[in-house]
């Protein structure tokens, strides 16, 4: 049984050509079955995939299915026998044959056995012209399997086909089944035949040939494969798979530069994921990662991508020239890189003009600033590549800049920069950008003390602010934000120009948004005292009408002033001018922060009182209002005594409607007028 938490002892290139094995003399039903009966939970595509790795359970399992599905009791022994043709790795076969002879290669054999199994040591006692001998040995908390040993029987005598000599003839006599501390094998083979008859007879198929033919198959798929990737993070996963099929490793690691910026993009296999981003930054550094990795730059005529290694574990280093064969892969990578790169970016630039457009559209029929700054703060991610945006605009009464909208930003982040104030006194940046349109970088390191501790604590480590000036009036700020390790390595050119792109619609915007609040002001208020006038009043009262709950009361009140022509004929119009400013500073006065004032034409005021607990307490306010008219208005440098009639009319006793409580009220108002003085008429 594999030890607990075991997870990387047979490697797919084992399982795999077991799996092509069965395939080639039974079919896909008898690969289904294999993988039923031994329990393991994988399809045939992953135990193909040479990237992934098995425990020992899974390969024995795997190994007595066969032996059962194919009804031959030496089915092991057939399926390493076979390797050549269905599962030793292409560019093993060849870097075998590179070193010239079997001697040489049983000499290097252990070597090899570490690149499809971790449970197992293996040793050369002797290596001979025509004969070695091997000793094989499980590690020790594993069950020894008989089938293993005739896999490990048939794989040993095809040593000597690598360099197409008939395969070894094996004397098996101690068997670490039988209770033995290892198995030891005993090979030997034919020299080389001088006759060429017995040369061709020794082995039909070059086994260099068919690893040759078999790796132009695996790099031609490979990229094949990669250039069909939809993203960049997609080809990357494909790269470290893909690179099992090149150099056979117990573990992979892929770094590779963002390409709009930000921290590198780390793949692995093999590897503790805790261990990635230390190991990633090793590998981009060209630190050294030791002698049992095999290290290559992935790279193109366009760019440098960044580094894949295949690697060894410690003291078992790579053999022969792995790195060659691992660079010819990486040049496939790298050109499906820059196909995929080019695409995305194409396609980045697509989003971005689509997102501009939008942009116009929506901001076409942007009605106020508040909508425009959200419309905007929502585009510029997008746009710009940003994480986070934001708009301010400027208070120039007060003298200040204040956050309008947010994007990006946790409910927290998008909270401290609302409630920050940035001030000139205290920014030196923002005195800059009042006089100065020119973006301006900043940072979380750099600023000043107060915008500083803004940045920081939104998060923001990197932003871009462009000011929005109209003509010679400041208007706001446009900011692009990224978080720390986010940010592009240039934060001028492209992202300046894209981000003063939307600063300049937005500053249209914002002017034409002004410019229609103004003449909605201007449309539903009052000229002289900025009151509701009577369409904005009776607006307001309707909605008041339309939000009573049943348990409280809606009241009008009519206000007409008292010797107010007398005011215009005496001291002239400019002072009854100021008079009505007068009494609308003190109707604001009088009532509660809820309630509406309105000027409905000359001297004739009107409030909506909403919520009202009792009809009696409209009378109360009534009362309070003529009481706020005893004391005298100075009009001219001289007291004016001015009165204020009042009429009264609650919802629903006095009328269903706006209008008809408006006119209630206003006859209310009549009939007190002309009364004697006491408390206020009632409708």
């Amino acid at each position: 049984m594999s030890q607990p938490g075991a997870g990387r002892e047979t490697s797919g290139a084992t399982t795999g050509g077991l799996l092509r094995f069965v395939r080639a003399r039974r079919g896909d039903e008898a690969v289904a079955e294999v993988i039923r009966r031994a329990g393991v939970a994988a399809t045939p595509e992953e135990l193909d995939d040479q990237s992934r790795w098995w425990t020992y359970e899974d390969r024995i399992a795997l190994f007595a299915a066969t032996t059962e599905v194919l009804d031959h009791p030496r089915a092991m022994f057939d399926v390493g026998a076979a390797v050549l043709q269905t599962g030793l790795a292409h560019s093993l076969v060849l870097l075998l044959r590179a070193m010239g002879s079997p001697r040489q290669v049983f000499r290097q054999l252990p070597r090899a056995v570490q690149k499809f199994s971790t449970t197992s040591t293996m040793e050369i006692l002797e290596a001979g012209p025509t004969g070695a001998t091997i000793r094989y040995r499980l590690h020790d908390g594993y069950r020894h399997s008989r089938l293993d040993c005739d896999y490990t029987q048939g794989l040993l005598s095809t040593v000597p086909q690598i360099f197409t000599l008939p395969a070894a003839e094996i004397t098996h006599d101690e068997c670490q089944s039988d209770g033995h501390a290892a198995c030891v094998y005993h090979l030997t083979w034919h020299r080389r035949s001088r006759l060429p008859w017995r040369r061709r007879a020794a082995l039909a198929v070059d086994p260099e040939l068919l690893a040759l033919r078999g790796q132009l198959q695996i790099l031609q798929s490979a990229a094949t494969d990669l250039v069909a990737s939809e993203d960049v993070d997609t080809a990357l996963e494909r790269i470290v798979s893909r690179a099992a099929e090149a150099v056979l490793a117990p573990a992979y690691l892929l770094a590779v530069h963002a390409p709009g910026g930000g921290p590198p993009l780390v793949h692995g296999a093999g590897l503790p994921v805790e261990r990635l981003p230390e190991l990633a930054a090793a590998l981009l550094g060209e630190e050294d990662l030791g002698p049992g990795a095999v290290v290559v730059d992935i790279a193109s005529a366009r760019r440098r991508h960044g580094r894949l290694a295949a690697l060894y574990r410690s003291g078992d280093p790579a053999m022969g020239d792995e790195a060659a064969m691992l660079a010819a892969y990486a040049g496939h990578a790298a050109a499906a890189l820059d196909l995929i790169i080019a695409l995305e970016e194409a396609r980045t630039e697509a989003d971005r003009a689509g997102a501009l457009l939008a942009l116009s559209h929506e901001l076409a029929a942007a009605a106020d600033p508040a909508e425009v700054t959200e419309l905007v703060a929502a585009a510029l991610p997008r746009v710009v590549g940003c994480s986070r945006a934001s708009l301010l605009l400027w208070d120039p009464g007060a003298g200040e800049l204040r956050a309008s909208s947010t994007a990006g930003m946790s409910e927290e982040q998008a909270a401290l920069l609302a409630g920050s104030v940035l001030r000139p006194e205290d920014t030196p940046e923002l005195v800059r950008m009042l006089t100065d349109r020119t973006p301006l970088t900043l940072d979380d390191a750099t600023s000043s003390p107060g915008l500083r501790a803004v940045l920081r604590g939104i998060g923001s480590a990197h932003v871009v602010a462009v000011p929005l000036v109209a003509g010679t009036t400041f208007l706001g700020v446009a900011t692009a934000g990224w978080q720390a390790g986010e940010a592009p390595a240039s934060l001028v050119g492209d992202v300046q120009v894209r981000l003063r792109g939307v600063a300049d619609q937005a500053t249209t915007a914002l002017q034409k948004a002004r410019l229609l609040q103004t003449v909605r002001h201007q449309a539903t208020h009052d000229a002289l005292t900025g009151l509701p006038n009577r369409v904005l009043f009776l607006d307001r009262l309707t909605a008041a009408i339309a939000a009573a709950d049943g348990r409280s009361h809606v009241a009008v009140l009519f206000c007409d002033l008292d010797r107010f022509k007398q005011v215009n004929d005496t001291l002239g119009h400019a002072a009854g001018d100021e008079l009505l400013r007068q009494v609308s500073a003190r109707l604001l006065a009088a009532v509660r922060p809820g309630d509406v004032v309105g000027r409905l034409s000359g001297d004739e005021f009107a409030v909506v009182l909403p919520g009202l607990a009792e009809p009696s307490d409209a009378d109360g306010l009534a009362a309070r209002i003529v009481d706020r008219f005893r004391d005298p208005f100075r009009l001219e440098g001289a007291d004016a005594r001015i009165g204020t009639s009042v009429g009264v009319a609650v919802h629903p006793r006095d009328g269903s409607t706006a209008e008809q409580l408006l006119r209630t009220a206003d006859a209310a108002m009549y009939r007190r007028k002309h009364a004697d003085r006491g408390a206020p008429a009632r409708g």
